[in-house]
């Protein structure tokens, strides 16, 4: 029978990229691997092997061994063992074994080691020559029963390394023991709590615990978080901040909930950068709501909330900035939990202190501003507010950034000037903030009604006015860094 492949379907989202390699991880308690040479490199092969429970058989004559790899024999500390043989190497030494390390210089010695190794069908490694490897050695972060490997497939280790010192950070040392007792937990969380949302609020529970400061679970705290995960017979709710879309800048909190969600309800500006950071298995769905395009209701945004979470689920409502800055987290959160929907939220860099971090400028600069608002740039009729103190916000001493306001500038500037503002006072135009086609304008507010007109109707725009701006007006425009300087 013939099986031919489906042609991809173009509606789908893209998942998975193309792989330099596939990354896999041996399993080798009990396993023989063998090692040739006992130079110093080959040394950290050995040490690696026995760590990983290999009984581990290393062919290299006496006047050939560092005096490390005798140190590591003595010390007898690895969870495999190691056995030294005095000779050289020969094809019938690769017989029944799981893994084959070799360090050797001659192109021809290597070439032997690999037809015998192919011969002897055991995964094959020469170090530091990628065209005699079958696999590849990555930088490793250790937190046994998790162990992280990075790859560059050999095009950049110092990138690799420098990858392992950023999850280190991430990743607290305690994670061992919370790993180990996740292992022992799991036969018990099976028996006692019912496949789905129970046993995901379980492990759910005990991520968040693992990832905090509080030691592992006792029995008594296993016991509390198994009995109050038999009651969730709901799933919950969690706003997420996107920031101005660079992945850099979300939390390590917003990480985990885009991990840990079923589903994620986006809006469309939050960038492709950030949704790679979710759950791959996460259904996304796009409920952005642009000015002068369709847009998704929030009555349906809010009903697509709770049908989600009464059905178990983890939902993530992933906006752009902050979610509770002109995000309507107030009513989405007064609408859920009046339904006994639980909701969390996590924050976000809201387009004002984007902005300020990308132009290098203090919004409460104390020679010029004593306080920020921000301010709304539209009511829900699309027009400019009719409850705004326009005698307060004309006050220049105060840094005033009024978001959504690409269609309503004109009218924010009329109203300002007439209460006073000198039309002289600097002002900063922003589209896009912080994405490769962000623009910035600096000028007047004089200068900006006639400027505004440069920034297209659908991007998100923030107008920014007040005294503190004059640091910006001093920089000439052409030394505005790129975004990846400011947020890379």
């Amino acid at each position: 029978m013939q099986i031919v492949a489906k042609q991809p379907n173009s509606a789908l989202p893209d998942r998975m990229g193309t792989l330099a390699c596939l990354p896999v991880f041996f399993t080798l308690t009990g396993q023989r691997a063998v090692v040739i040479g006992g130079s110093e490199p080959a040394r950290w092969k050995i040490e690696l092997l026995a760590a990983a429970g290999a009984s581990v058989t290393v062919y290299a004559p006496l006047d050939e061994r560092c005096a490390d790899l005798l140190a590591l024999v003595e010390a007898g500390a690895a969870a495999g063992s190691i056995t030294l043989v005095d000779r050289h190497w020969a094809p019938d030494d690769l017989r029944d074994a799981a893994i084959a390390i070799a360090d050797i210089e001659d192109p021809a010695e290597a070439r032997a080691f690999c037809t015998a190794a192919r011969i002897a069908a055991v995964p094959f490694n020469v170090i530091d020559k990628p065209e005699f490897c079958q696999f590849q050695f990555g930088s490793i972060v250790n937190r046994s029963p998790v162990v992280v490997g990075i790859s560059t497939n050999g095009a950049a280790p110092i990138l690799g390394q420098a990858v392992r010192r950023r999850i280190e950070t991430l990743l607290p040392q305690t994670l061992t023991q919370w790993a180990r007792l996740a292992r022992d937990l799991r036969e018990t969380v099976m028996a006692r709590l019912a496949a789905g949302s129970q046993r995901r609020a379980f492990w759910e529970g005990f991520v968040d615990r693992a990832f905090g400061d509080a030691p592992p679970l006792a029995d008594e705290g296993v016991t509390a978080l198994i009995r109050s995960s038999r009651a969730a017979t709901t799933g919950r709710v969690t706003l997420v901040g996107a920031g101005p879309g660079d992945a850099e800048l979300l939390t390590i909190k917003a990480v985990r909930a885009l991990q840990s969600a079923d589903v994620i309800l986006f809006d469309d500006l939050v960038s492709s950068e950030v949704l790679e950071m979710a759950r791959r298995e996460a259904k996304r769905m796009l409920v952005g709501k642009r000015a002068a395009r369709d847009s998704c209701k929030q009555d349906d945004i809010n009903a697509m909330m709770l049908t989600l979470a009464r059905q178990g689920k983890h939902v993530v409502r992933l906006k752009s900035g902050d979610p509770m800055i002109f995000g309507r987290a107030g009513e989405e959160i007064a609408v859920l939990e009046a339904n006994g929907i639980s909701v969390t939220v996590v924050p976000g860099v809201t387009a004002a202190l984007a902005l300020a971090s990308r132009l290098g400028v203090s919004l409460t600069h104390r020679d010029h501003a004593q306080s920020v608002r921000f301010v709304t740039g539209h009511s829900r009729q699309g027009t400019l507010p009719t409850t705004m103190n326009w005698q307060a916000l004309a006050d220049p001493a105060t840094t005033s950034v009024y978001y959504m306001s690409r269609r309503t500038l004109p009218g924010i500037v009329a109203e300002l000037t007439e209460k006073g503002l000198n039309p002289d006072t600097p002002a900063i135009i922003a589209g896009n903030i912080g994405r490769s086609d962000e623009q910035i304008w600096r000028g007047s507010v004089a200068e900006s009604v006639a400027a505004v007109a440069g920034f297209p109707l659908g991007a998100p725009t923030i107008f920014a006015v007040g005294n503190a701006l004059k640091q910006s007006l001093a920089k000439d425009a052409e030394t505005i860094a790129p975004p990846e300087r400011i947020f890379g």
